[in-house]
């Protein structure tokens, strides 16, 4: 809500000024903002045509006229770290933009793994907490989808703050933290993602005109059908009926204090039950998106009368308001236009003491879900409790279990099913606006969605990079994630797409791939450890990027050689391989001439590996951490551990 604000009073003070302030800069052009170091500066924006532009920042001046279409552009000379100083834009009027730091900016995009929140990653309240970095500024681009290429956000640069930081991206903080504790310079974090997306809406149309002739068949002609259907205008009922739900639900959130499902004396007595934690669409909802109230009847004990009490709910997909016996004691999220999901962050809110009467008392939810899963859920049951804030947590009131709910606002089905699958879809709307923008380099983390690509994936890794360092003009440093294991169901997929990821690194150059074998959570697609996530990102480009000695790789499969009855493995970033368990090598798998692989020994040799198995005494392959539950421990004297790989014939 911050973010609105001071978007909403940027706009203000420029129509405040009217006339004389006829120039107009892009969102990325907000107080706190940081630009790039060591690059020169893109500045651009609209006015008057023919109106003349000068623009000053730290003693680097341009000038520039503007064109018939209303828009300006031009390039500072390059600066070194430091400020803070101003923007000084002037045409008409004058526009100056303040606190303006010169350091490295980054992009963080993908799916929902780069959108978990710092709120929701491993220690959260200590890392919320230290997170008082004025050093580092974040750029949190809205969810929106568009058919045609935009040329602006809704977003204003913030100061990185304990009150800011809870609703980051936690992979995009960690990683920017590092950099900024190892460069000694301001980071600018620009973090634009979506969860569950695919790779192709992220991916410009050009190039991914040009990606589908090398497709298999199958995939080739379901890209190019999927191109004609983003091109096609949407039926004009059907998006008047998203627009009119849209308003409704606006409507509904703004007017929700005085609707009776609040009060404690509501009648919820015909409402159906559903279990919570729980998806409403296992609920006894399914396919509804929009606005659900839930109610849960507590007894408060006499002990407790006046006392603050800390409630904690599930994360709720995706914005709430919660009341305590009809008086609102927390909210979380947004609607406007679109979710500003918080559909990861557990809830926690104060009672104040001064509500706490014993008996029976109420808790309502107001949840609002603008699409895939709703409702209160993710975490364990035994999260969900009413707790004294002045206890040591032993006293409890259980939540988990049945609430009464009732369906209010129903979201009509948008004009396409999923538009933010279409491709370009947020390319156009999330990525565009940032391109004239002077960045050092783009962190990447997605594929979950993709899961079924196996090989076909690489190239299409290799047509977003391209397509977005074609774009932006500038040679972007580009490093991503090599998926976390996790319980797919079919054991075969994952191995295929970490080997797509894994050949990425030979296609296209100036890449790198952190590896985090090491930190999954079989039974969780999202692991919380967030923490080691964006420092290995880091790693990478510390050593790549920037030329800081520091380790950055895991050790890598290079080649094999057969020795009579085992096959001798070589690796690079292999000083001190070793077991990180001190255990004996794990999921290491061996084949003769048949093909059949088998379990196999492995021992180290400085810095090779060699298999064997009793069961093949002639070695002909030889794969490792060959299964979606691979957990390996083989690493190098870093600790780093090793990619996934098979060797070929």
């Amino acid at each position: 809500m911050v973010r609105f604000r001071s978007v909403a009073l940027a706009i203000g003070l420029l129509v405040a000024m009217g006339a004389q302030a006829d120039v107009r800069l892009p969102a990325l052009f907000s107080d706190h903002m940081v630009v790039q170091r060591g690059r020169p500066i893109p500045v651009w924006g609209w006015g008057t045509p023919g109106q003349a532009i000068s623009v000053s920042l730290a003693g680097a001046r341009g000038q520039a006229s503007v064109g018939p279409d209303s828009t300006w552009r031009l390039e500072l000379a390059p600066l070194s770290a430091g400020g803070p100083h101003q923007l000084v834009v002037e045409g008409d009027g004058r526009v100056v933009v303040d606190d303006v730091l010169v350091g490295e900016v980054w992009v963080g995009s993908g799916q929902s793994n780069m959108q978990w929140t710092v709120s929701a990653a491993d220690n959260s309240e200590a890392e919320i907490a230290a997170a008082d970095h004025p050093g580092i500024r974040l750029f949190h681009v809205p969810r929106r989808t568009a058919a045609q290429r935009q040329t602006d956000v809704d977003a204003a640069w913030q100061v990185c703050s304990p009150e800011t930081i809870p609703g980051f991206s936690a992979v995009a903080y960690f990683f920017g933290r590092r950099l900024h504790e190892e460069l000694d310079v301001p980071i600018g974090l620009i973090h634009s993602s979506w969860g569950g997306t695919r790779i192709e809406p992220w991916t410009d149309l050009e190039s991914l005109r040009q990606l589908a002739p090398s497709l298999p068949e199958v995939m080739r002609t379901a890209l190019e059908q999927d191109i004609v259907r983003a091109a096609t205008p949407p039926s004009t009922d059907l998006l008047s009926r998203r627009q009119e739900s849209e308003e409704r639900l606006r409507a509904a959130e703004a007017d929700s204090i005085d609707v009776p499902w609040a009060a404690p004396d509501a009648d919820d007595g015909d409402w159906p039950t559903m279990d919570i934690p729980g998806q409403w669409e296992q609920g006894g909802l399914e396919g509804f998106d929009g606005m659900v109230w839930f109610r849960r009847n507590v007894d408060i004990p006499a002990s407790w009368a006046g006392r603050d009490l800390q409630l904690h709910l599930c994360p709720v997909d995706e914005s709430d308001v919660t009341w305590f016996d009809g008086v609102r004691v927390g909210a979380s999220g947004s609607y406007s236009g679109g979710i500003w999901g918080l559909w990861d962050v557990p809830r926690q809110y104060t009672i104040p003491g001064r509500l706490v009467q014993p008996g029976r008392r109420v808790i309502t939810v107001r949840a609002i879900d603008g699409g895939y899963a709703g409702g209160l859920w993710g975490g364990d049951a035994e999260d969900v409790y009413l707790t004294p804030t002045d206890g040591d947590g032993s006293q409890r009131l259980a939540l988990a279990g049945p609430w009464r709910y009732h369906a209010d606002v129903e979201l009509a089905p948008a004009p396409t099913a999923t538009p933010q699958q279409l491709p370009g879809a947020l390319y156009h709307a999330m990525i565009h606006p940032l391109i004239r923008f002077a960045i050092r380099g783009a962190i990447w983390y997605q594929g979950e969605s993709n899961l079924r690509d196996g090989g076909a994936y690489a190239r299409k890794m290799e047509a977003l990079i391209d397509g977005w360092r074609r774009l932006w003009g500038q040679p972007l440093s580009f490093y991503y994630v090599q998926l976390a294991p996790y319980r797919y169901g079919d054991p075969s997929l994952l191995p295929l797409l970490w080997e797509a990821q894994a050949d990425v690194l030979d296609r296209v150059r100036d890449t790198g791939m952190a590896v985090i074998t090491d930190v999954g959570n079989l039974d969780d697609i999202h692991p919380r450890d967030k923490q080691t996530v964006g420092n290995r990102l880091a790693g990478w480009a510390l050593a790549r990027t920037y030329g800081v000695d520091v380790d950055y790789s895991g050790p890598r499969y290079l080649v094999m050689k057969v020795e009579g009855n085992q096959a001798r493995l070589g690796f690079e970033h292999a000083e001190g391989l070793r077991s990180a368990d001190g255990e004996p090598l794990s999921w290491f798998e061996v084949a003769g001439a048949d093909g059949q692989f088998v379990e196999a020994g492995a021992t180290i040799e400085g810095s090779t590996v060699l298999v064997s198995s009793p069961m093949v005494p002639e070695p002909v392959l030889v794969r490792f951490g060959w299964h979606e539950e691979a957990q390996p421990n083989l690493v190098n004297g870093a600790g780093l551990p090793a990619s996934p790989f098979r060797t070929r014939r």
